[in-house]
């Protein structure tokens, strides 16, 4: 049960934890240098400001995208900016067979080990009324956000357990000590909380309160070997809600506490900590990024 976390009483197992980070000073701890990390839907956006942020405090990075190709531009110019290895690659999140293959491929390309999976990939609902809808479409936003944040989960996680529990990288090579947990961060939302108005879109909001559950649950799967912990954004000025007209966004601005959406530069925080030892006492966690929307 659970790697052998809990035992067969369902308590959990003294000693399950993964050590603490050694450092006494505190910036170290947000180094990720010689680290591997991977970040999907990178090719803009919250995905991309997050590859950047990973990649400044020394990280190799591979950004996934599905059809945007400018992805290769930006992976080039990551490399020139911050002096690390950041390659683009193009998958299907919805196919686990492809999340798989292209993980095992990024693992064993970037010197055989993976410290970090920030699974961002996603679309929002675009058709109103869960009645009015269209089938195809919830399927689409299922797949995509639920769905394909699994697939990552579950590629991420066989390389996250053997590292763990064997200390060794994807070649049988000991582990150096800049290896410390794996660590999986999803991008959930603040709809996995609260239902949005005056847009209606139950399917995501479904889809992302499935994710916020899925990291809770796979938290306590992993508790021996990784870290997984979400961020719950609120409203973020990024082309994915490009589609909204200017009036809708106004009533949002107006729920806002902080009276605006947030730039997508605005979570390179968050996400850094989640994904460097400065958080190593925290999974399971779902921080919310949101100017004070579900405070209200």
């Amino acid at each position: 049960m659970s790697d052998g976390a809990i035992n067969s009483e369902g308590n959990f197992n003294r000693g399950n934890a993964i050590p603490g980070p050694k450092a006494d000073k505190v910036m170290p701890l947000f180094s990720l240098k010689g680290k591997t990390a991977i970040v999907t839907g990178a090719g803009a956006g919250i995905g991309l400001g997050v590859a950047q942020a990973l990649a400044e405090a020394g990280a190799n990075v591979a950004i996934w995208y599905n059809s945007n190709k400018k992805a290769h531009e930006r992976a080039g110019e990551i490399e020139k900016d911050y002096g690390v290895k950041c390659k683009a690659y193009q998958v299907n999140t919805t196919k686990y067979e492809d999340v798989q293959n292209t993980t095992d491929k990024i693992v064993e390309d970037f010197e055989g080990r993976l410290d970090i999976f920030i699974a961002n990939s996603g679309i929002p609902w675009t058709q109103g009324p869960a009645l009015d809808g269209e089938i195809a479409h919830y399927h689409d936003v299922v797949n995509i956000d639920l769905d394909g944040t699994f697939y990552c989960a579950r590629a991420a996680g066989k390389h996250f357990r053997r590292q763990g529990l064997e200390g060794t990288d994807l070649n049988g090579r000991k582990l150096d000590e800049s290896y410390t947990c794996g660590s999986f961060v999803a991008t959930a939302s603040i709809s996995g909380h609260i239902v949005n108005i005056p847009q209606l879109q139950a399917a995501y909001n479904a889809a992302k309160a499935g994710v916020i559950q899925l990291c809770k649950s796979l938290a306590i799967e992993w508790v021996k070997f990784a870290r997984v912990n979400c961020v719950s954004p609120g409203y973020i000025a990024t082309e994915i809600s490009n589609f909204i007209p200017q009036e809708m966004r106004i009533i949002w601005k107006n729920k806002i506490p902080a009276g605006r959406e947030a730039h997508a530069n605005e979570l390179k925080g968050v996400f850094l900590f989640l994904a460097s030892d400065a958080s190593s006492y925290m999974t399971g966690a779902d921080l919310v990024v949101d100017g004070g929307y579900t405070l209200v």
